[in-house]
């Protein structure tokens, strides 16, 4: 989700289409919010035992 972002922020930029680079921030926000919830629950919630 962050490189599908970067790269619709890049040929938003590059081609001044104002939509592209408002859904690459839209998908760059959405993809660091989910990198950061699975980089925290793997930490906080992992369990020790699988029964």
């Amino acid at each position: 989700m962050l490189a599908l972002g970067v790269v619709l922020l890049i040929l938003g930029y590059l081609f001044a289409v104002p939509i592209l680079w408002t859904l690459g921030i839209i998908a760059v926000v959405i993809g660091a919010v989910l990198w950061f919830i699975d980089e925290t629950e793997y930490h906080l919630m992992r369990r020790r035992y699988w029964y």
